[in-house]
């Protein structure tokens, strides 16, 4: 039996995908991080940043999402440390398993 995912799932997904063609996600975490061209340059990069979103974020019993916000701050910081060599002062590192492709 196929589920499809839920309303909340796909409107995540949906606002994740927007921030990132729009150059706002992670909110002030990436301001004046220009990481267009180097998402363009590697496809796969983007690819790991979806991953590190999709790894994170969880749901609830009714299938909403419960971390929208924490799942797009740690794709975020991912792409923060791809673009810069390093993570902002105080964050913890990715662990193995958020940046794991399935």
């Amino acid at each position: 039996m196929s589920k499809a995912l839920s309303n909340g799932a796909s409107g995540a997904l949906r606002r994740f995908a927007g921030r990132v063609a729009r150059g706002s996600v992670g909110g002030p975490l990436l301001d004046g991080i220009e990481y267009w061209d180097d998402l363009r340059d590697s496809p796969s990069q983007m690819e790991i940043l979806f991953a590190i979103f999709a790894n994170v974020l969880e749901f609830g019993d009714a299938g909403e999402p419960v971390n929208e916000k924490h799942a797009e701050r740690r794709a975020a910081l991912w792409l923060h440390q791809y673009c810069t060599g390093r993570l902002p002062e105080g964050e913890p590192p990715l662990e193995d398993w958020e940046v794991a492709l399935h």
